[in-house]
């Protein structure tokens, strides 16, 4: 199977050769694959180098004239290093682009903290309107990335090695539901379906699929609890917590409680394989099924 940083490449190329406004800004990273779309296209593919301001500032310029600009690098150099230009040159400018990140949280273990972004939903969530899509799924991405493309807002979609085995269809907004039950309800954001559904197989809960997450689905969260228990687990493969403010607020009407599990603040040191750190974390099927089963009773 390919990789969801495979298929953007792909993906992508395809799109420059259909859309004349379309361009794209790379700060080195994956610039080889896209080096039969720079020798077609080469006033509308950029490289600025490791320049990661530079990429967003002149995506934000792209946008000024009426381009699609889609900006790709790791997703700590995307949005945690060049945040200001992001607040800036996005939203204080009034125009939009994509982001598409590579890496995830702990995609290149080896490569240090430095490369890894746990908190990268949480830092755009404080910023107003934009669209942030975790497809769990090379096939996902790929759908998402056309989506976010064609519209005519800001969109973030988060790539990572990390991938469900087989893709889920989508729904046309929103999240999917993929098991029915009555004693809560369980949100797996992208990759982490697969755990998810293995850590609850044989409870009887109701099982929500999302991969698009800003906005954040909250009428699909309330039909889910009205026909549940009104606890909700929230397993996201970024900053445990990321979206609890969210089904909060969705459920503001209903008694209820949330447990948001994913990524923590403390700093794994030792840098494993991402199955290790899928478990260091507590993200693992087991230890999910004990997390998810002892907050439900």
């Amino acid at each position: 199977m390919d990789t969801m940083r495979d298929r953007f490449i792909a993906t992508t190329t395809r799109l420059l050769d259909e859309d004349p406004r379309l361009a794209l800004v790379l700060a080195e990273i994956s610039k080889d694959g896209f080096q039969p779309a720079l020798g077609r296209h080469p006033d509308r593919v950029i490289n600025v180098g490791i320049r990661e301001q530079l990429l967003i500032g002149a995506g934000g310029g792209l946008a000024l004239t009426g381009m699609r600009p889609v900006m790709h690098t790791f997703a700590s150099f995307l949005v945690e290093r060049p945040f200001e230009q992001l607040k800036l040159d996005f939203g204080h400018q009034g125009v939009s682009g994509v982001l598409v990140s590579a890496g995830g949280s702990y995609d290149w273990p080896a490569g240090g903290f430095t490369h890894m972004s746990p908190g990268d939903v949480a830092l755009l969530d404080t910023l107003d309107g934009w669209t942030v899509h975790v497809p769990g799924h090379p096939d996902e991405a790929e759908a998402l990335l056309r989506q976010a493309v064609a519209s005519d807002e800001s969109a973030y979609v988060r790539l990572s090695v990390h991938a469900n085995a087989a893709p889920h269809p989508l729904a046309r907004s929103g999240f999917t539901v993929l098991r029915e039950g009555s004693r809560g309800v369980v949100v797996a954001v992208g990759p982490m379906l697969d755990n998810v559904l293995a850590a609850t197989e044989g409870l009887d809960v109701t099982v929500l699929y999302a991969t698009t997450v800003r906005p954040f689905d909250g009428q699909a969260l309330r039909r889910a609890v009205a026909g549940a228990r009104p606890e909700v687990v929230l397993v996201e493969p970024y900053l445990a917590g990321t979206s609890t403010g969210a089904a909060n607020d969705a459920l503001a009407e209903v008694p209820h409680r949330v447990l948001g599990l994913g990524i923590g603040r403390r700093e794994l040191r030792r840098y494993g394989s991402i199955d290790e750190h899928l478990a260091g974390q507590g993200l693992d099927p087991a230890a999910l099924r004990g997390r998810i089963g002892a907050f439900l009773g």
